[in-house]
This record gives structure tokens, C-alpha cells and sequence, in this order.
């Protein structure tokens, strides 16, 4: 974001609700800027009518929040005071904690921005402690990603990155990129007085910082993982224990279940944690050749679903053997990670038609389960598991890059760092190289907010919820 752009935004003071909206304790509605204290002072009467902004931060105060037109009372709160530069925004930030639910909080606010302040745009806290160089970008993206952490392994991956492990890993290949751009460059500066680098010190160099880059992006696909979920897709013919499966892997009942086939029309989302790896499962409606206009509706869904699914659990029954919709249904999931699972084992001494289901898997993994016991679920979530990481494990002192755009980012550095030693061994001019380790630096610097450009900015801090 261009400075100027930035100066104007912190100019306001900015208040937001930041905690969810609904039932419970406390709210809280923070303020930031620089008119934070003046506006809370219109606003809130401490009960020992002290005054509480002339004292020290991080301490709270009891009073009211009332309205700035009349004095009427709106709510009992206790008031939390951070100067400047020490908080969040490193502004003067001012936060209420009144009574949860929807209606004291709203009020609470309104009476703040009617004092003065301008409701927050979403992710404004945080753009302005990137703005104020508090935090780096990349840091500023793993607050969000610590918010919606769904399991502890993508929780861990999360604050790994805010705690700034990607950012010091950045930091480091982006010293060592600029010693080597300065090697180069100062020859081409004071050729009469400085001598051009040594080609095989400077080859060596590259090719070491090239393997660093590469050696970042050995877990990018687990740390995507860990951060977006692996789409799931429960994919059988109708009355095959899908939603089952799906009330089975969650602990509890989110899909309706009877004997009755059909009965799921539309596609269920619940997300589920297997071995630490957010699973968004989807339930879908039996594939056949429905009869009904609403079912046929749900099939088609189903299909759809099929279409974008990363991994589908293909549900056969053990009671019934393979059939020519199984073999269909099986066939749809073409192109995806599979895995057979082969339901209602607690039905039957053995599963019908084994040598058909190992036949028709062709070496991909075949698990037998009862949802309705819970026999052989465990081995259904190590096969998911493998499938999914390949048996790989990430350590927890691991840096792991879990973004798409940092992932790209370094492949550019990486692409940048490779062109160079290409220049290098076909004896290029040295200008030339330089040109190419400054594009290379130029994608790192957009990893952590150095280089990148106000509109990129923008989009990450758009799907910030508002008061963070």
C-alpha cells in the first residue's frame, strides 16, 4: 500500500465489534486511532468518576457506557486502556467489554461511532499494525489462519507463521540473494575499481539458495492442508451407510439416517478432524437413476460434488456385493484420490463379492467398516491419512508454507534464482544476472509485504472478518 494511502486510513479511528455475535458472556467493541481516548471519554463514566485516561494502560476500569446525546445508560463494561505505540495497532487503543448477545454490543458501538469513530473496515486492526510495521504480511495472513484453525495441527501450522518462522526463513534467503546481487552489481558499478564477482563462488552461492527454496516448498502441500482441508466426498448408490459413515467420522449426528433409501437429497458439509487434517466431508445423495424430480436434483449435486472432490470415499455394501451402480459410481470418481470402503460389516461374517471390490480397487486401498459399531474406523482414518500426507509426518519445528500465493511467490524466486545460474554457465553478462536475482528478490519482498502492490493487499485484508 502506498504510504500516502496508508497515513490517510490511520488518521481515522476506527471501532469495531471483535468478538462474534450471539449469546455469551462479554462483548467487546475496540477502538483504535488516534482520537481513541477522547472518543471513549464521550462515551464512558467510570464509576469512581476517576480519570482514567490520564493513568497507566493495561489496566481495566469499571463503569458505563452511555449514550453521547443524552447520558442514558446503555450498559455496565469494564474499560481496557493501551497506549501507544505498545498495542495491538500500535495506536491508542481503547476496548469495552459489556454484556454478550447481539443487542448490548450493537448499542455499544453505536454510541462510539456516533462520539466519533468510523466503523472498521474488515481486517483494519491488523492492516494497520502491517501498515505500522508491527507485523509483516505474512504474519498478518496467519492471524486470519490462526481464526480459523480447525484442528490443533492447523492451529500449530498457524502460529508457527505469526510467531514469524516463515518471515525469518524469508529474511535469511533474502540476505544471502542481496550479498550475492551486491557481488555482481558492484562490478558493474566501479569496474575499474572493483574486480567482477568470482563466477564459481557466485554459482555455488545460487545453486545453494535455489535448493533452500526448493527445500521451502517440500511441505507446501501438507501446509495447505493443514490450513484449507481436503474435500471429501462420500460417493455411493443409494443405502449404502454414506450418511452413516459421515455421523460415524463426526461423533455425532449430522446427517438423518434410515432404512429407507434416498433419504439425503442434498449435498452435507461437516467439516472433521482426522489426525490433526481438517476433512470438509460431504454427504451426498445415492447415485442412480432417480424417479423423483427432488431427488433427481440431489443426484446431480452429487455428480457436481464428485466433479471437485480432492479425495472420495467410494461406499459399497457388505451385504449386497458389487453392483453395476457401485462399478458406476466408482468409475465417476476417476481422476481423484480414492479409497473403497466397505460398509455394514457388523451385518455379515464376511463381505460378499471380495474378490469383485479388490478387483474393481485395482490396488487402490480397501478398508472394511461398520459405521453403525464403529469396527475398522480407525483403519479408514490411517488410510485417509495416507493418502492424504503419504505417510509423511510434519515436525513441529518444521517451517511450513501454507499459502498459495507464498507458494507461488517462492517458485518465482526460485525460477528467478535458476535463470541466473543458467546466465551464469552459458556466460552471460553480468547486468543480466543481476536482473534476474532482483526479480527473485522482488518475489520473497512480496511474501512478507516489501514489494507488493496495494491492490494485493487490499484482497488479503477483504477476507479478514471485521474487528480484527
Amino acid at each position: 500500500m502506498s504510504g500516502q494511502a496508508g497515513n490517510a486510513a490511520k488518521e481515522d479511528t476506527i471501532a469495531a465489534i471483535s468478538t462474534p455475535l450471539g449469546e455469551g458472556g462479554i462483548g467487546i467493541v475496540r477502538v483504535s486511532g488516534p482520537e481513541a481516548i477522547p472518543v471513549s471519554q464521550k462515551v464512558f463514566r467510570p464509576k469512581k468518576n476517576e480519570a482514567w485516561s490520564e493513568g497507566p494502560g493495561y489496566r481495566l476500569v469499571y463503569g458505563f457506557v452511555v449514550d453521547p446525546q443524552n447520558g442514558v445508560v446503555i450498559d455496565e463494561v469494564l474499560l481496557s486502556l493501551m497506549r501507544a505505540p505498545y498495542s495491538y495497532t500500535t495506536e491508542d487503543v481503547v476496548e469495552l467489554n459489556c454484556h454478550g448477545g447481539i443487542v448490548a454490543v450493537k448499542k455499544v458501538l453505536e454510541a462510539v461511532v456516533a462520539a466519533g469513530a468510523r466503523p472498521a473496515n474488515p481486517g483494519e486492526f491488523t492492516q494497520r499494525a502491517f501498515l505500522a510495521g508491527r507485523i509483516d504480511l505474512c504474519q498478518a495472513e496467519a492471524v486470519l489462519d490462526v481464526i480459523r484453525a480447525a484442528t490443533e495441527e492447523g492451529f500449530r501450522v498457524a502460529q508457527g507463521q505469526l510467531q514469524g518462522r516463515l518471515s525469518l526463513e524469508i529474511g535469511e534467503l533474502r540476505r544471502e540473494a542481496v550479498a550475492l546481487l551486491c557481488a555482481v552489481e558492484a562490478g558493474l558499478d566501479f569496474p575499474e575499481d572493483v574486480p567482477g564477482p568470482d563466477r564459481e563462488e557466485l554459482l555455488a552461492g545460487l545453486r545453494g539458495l535455489k535448493a533452500k527454496g526448493r527445500r521451502l516448498l517440500e511441505n507446501a502441500s501438507a501446509g495447505a492442508v493443514y490450513r484449507d482441508g481436503v474435500i471429501t466426498v462420500l460417493a455411493g448408490k443409494a443405502n449404502v451407510g454414506k450418511s452413516s459413515l459421515l455421523n460415524a467420522l463426526a461423533g455425532k449426528d449430522r446427517a438423518i439416517v434410515t432404512a429407507a433409501p434416498g433419504t439425503t437429497r442434498d449435498v452435507i458439509e461437516e467439516v472433521v478432524n482426522v489426525d490433526g487434517v481438517p476433512l470438509r466431508v460431504q454427504d451426498t445423495a445415492g447415485i442412480r437413476e432417480a424417479v423423483e424430480e427432488v431427488e433427481k436434483i440431489g443426484v446431480n449435486r452429487a455428480r457436481e460434488a464428485l466433479a471437485t472432490a480432492q479425495l472420495v470415499l467410494v461406499v459399497l455394501d457388505a451385504t449386497a456385493g458389487v453392483t453395476a451402480e457401485d462399478e458406476a459410481v466408482f468409475h465417476a470418481g476417476a481422476g481423484r484420490e480414492r479409497i473403497i470402503v466397505v460398509n455394514k460389516m457388523d451385518a455379515v461374517p464376511v463381505p460378499l463379492d471380495r474378490e469383485k471390490v479388490d478387483a474393481l480397487a485395482e490396488g487402490i486401498p480397501v478398508v472394511y467398516i461398520s459405521a453403525l459399531t464403529g469396527q475398522g474406523l480407525g483403519k479408514l482414518r490411517q488410510a485417509i491419512s495416507e493418502k492424504v500426507f503419504g505417510g509423511a509426518v510434519l515436525k513441529p519445528e518444521e517451517v511450513v508454507v501454507s499459502r498459495v500465493r507464498h507458494k507461488e511467490a517462492i517458485n518465482r524466486f526460485a525460477a528467478g534464482i535458476e535463470a541466473a545460474v543458467a546466465g551464469l554457465t552459458k556466460g552471460v553478462p553480468d547486468d543480466l544476472i543481476s536482473l534476474d536475482l532482483r526479480r527473485g528478490l522482488e518475489a520473497l519482498g512480496e511474501i512478507t509485504g516489501e514489494t507488493v502492490t496495494e491492490d494485493v493487499i487490499e484482497g488479503i485484508f477483504r477476507d479478514f472478518c471485521v474487528g480484527k
